[in-house]
C-alpha cells in the first residue's frame, strides 16, 4: 500500500533493510504534517477570535497554564522518545546480519569500487548478487574515506582506511541498483559510481563459475585485466587522451620531465617503483593522486601489468 510520503522515496529493492528506515520516514513526516496542520489551524483560529475588535480591547495577562505547559512538554518527548526507540530498532536490524548472507570483499579507492568474490571473481564497479539471499558487503578503503550508499536498499556506510565495516541485504527482484560513494573523496568524486547488479540464483551461480579464479591468459592479457579491475583507466587513459595522470599510451620508452626539474626514462624499473611507491617521482604538471599498490599486487601481477603498458605503442 502507498503513503503519503512515498514519491519522495527512491524504490523499495530490499525490504529487510529498507521497511524499518521507510516507516520511520513516514511516521516523521506524517507526525509533522499532522503538528504543521494544528498549529496553522490554531493560529488562524485565534487570530480571528482575540483580533482587537476597538481601541478599548485589553489583552488579559495569563500568567500560567499548567496543563498546557505539561502537554506541550510531554508530548514531544514522548514524540523523540518513540522516534529513538524505532531508529535504534531499525539500526540493530542493519547491524544483524543473517547466518546464511553471501559474503562479499568492496574496497573503495580513488575512483572506483573494486569487487571481490569468494571464489576469487573480482568485478570493478559492479557488485553482482543472488535475488533472495542475504548479502554482506565487507568494505575498506585503500586510501581516504569513501562512503558506500545504495538508495533501493536503504544501505549507507562510512568506508574508513585502516579498519573493516560492513552493510548487508537482500534484493528481491532482478536489475540494477545504483552505488554512490557519498563521502567527498577528491576531484573525480562525483564519478564514483557503481552498480548492484542482481541475478535468479543459478544465474548467479553460473556467473561465478564463469568469473572465478582470478585473471587468466597471456601476461599481456593478465596485465589488461588488472589494469581495469584496479580502476588504472580512471586516471590514465590508454588513447592517449589528456586525464589526471599521464596516459598509458606511448609511456614506454618515453623521457618524461619531473616536478623537481630533472628527467627520467621511463623503463620497467621506473614503471614499477611508479605503481609500488608513486609519491617518489610525480611527472611534472601532475598532482600525487595515485595511492600505492605496496602490498596489494604481487610481484608477477606488477609485472603482467607493465607488460601490458609496454604494448601500448
Amino acid at each position: 500500500m502507498g503513503r503519503l510520503f512515498d514519491f519522495m522515496l527512491p524504490e523499495n529493492k530490499s525490504p529487510l533493510t529498507a521497511d524499518p528506515t521507510d516507516g520511520l520516514f513516514h511516521f516523521i513526516n506524517e507526525v509533522s504534517l499532522i503538528l504543521l496542520l494544528g498549529i496553522t489551524i490554531a493560529l488562524i483560529y485565534f487570530a480571528i477570535k482575540y483580533k482587537r475588535k476597538s481601541e478599548d480591547d485589553e489583552t488579559p495577562v495569563i500568567y500560567h497554564n499548567h496543563a498546557l505547559e505539561i502537554t506541550w512538554s510531554v508530548v514531544p518527548l514522548l514524540i523523540c522518545l518513540v522516534i529513538f526507540g524505532w531508529g535504534y530498532s531499525g539500526w540493530l536490524n542493519l547491524k544483524a546480519v543473517p547466518a546464511d548472507a553471501y559474503e562479499i570483499h568492496v574496497t573503495g579507492f580513488k575512483w572506483n569500487w573494486a569487487v571481490n568474490y569468494e571464489n576469487g571473481a573480482q568485478t570493478l564497479n559492479e557488485v553482482h548478487v543472488p535475488k533472495g539471499r542475504p548479502v554482506k558487503i565487507v568494505l575498506q578503503s585503500r586510501d581516504v574515506l569513501h562512503s558506500f550508499f545504495v538508495p533501493d536498499y536503504r544501505v549507507k556506510h562510512d568506508v574508513v582506511p585502516g579498519r573493516y565495516t560492513y552493510v548487508w541485504f537482500q534484493a528481491e527482484e532482478t536489475g540494477e541498483s545504483q552505488i554512490f560513494c557519498t563521502e567527498y573523496c577528491g576531484t573525480s568524486h562525483s564519478d564514483m559510481l557503481a552498480k548492484v547488479i542482481v541475478h535468479e540464483p543459478e544465474e548467479f551461480e553460473t556467473w561465478l563459475e564463469i568469473n572465478g579464479g582470478g585473471p587468466s591468459g597471456t601476461p599481456v592479457e593478465q596485465g589488461e585485466a588488472l589494469v581495469m579491475q584496479q580502476g588504472c583507466q580512471t586516471c590514465h587513459s590508454i588513447d592517449g587522451s589528456p586525464k589526471l595522470a599521464p596516459s598509458f599510451k606511448g609511456l614506454f620508452g618515453k623521457t618524461e620531465q619531473l616536478d623537481d626539474g630533472s628527467s627520467i626514462n621511463v623503463d620497467e624499473n621506473y614503471l614499477r617503483e611508479s605503481i609500488i611507491n608513486p609519491a617518489a617521482k610525480i611527472v611534472n604538471g601532475y598532482n600525487n593522486i595515485m595511492p600505492p599498490y605496496e602490498g596489494l599486487l604481487n610481484d608477477d601481477e606488477v609485472t603482467n601489468i607493465i607488460e601490458y603498458i609496454k604494448t601500448l605503442k
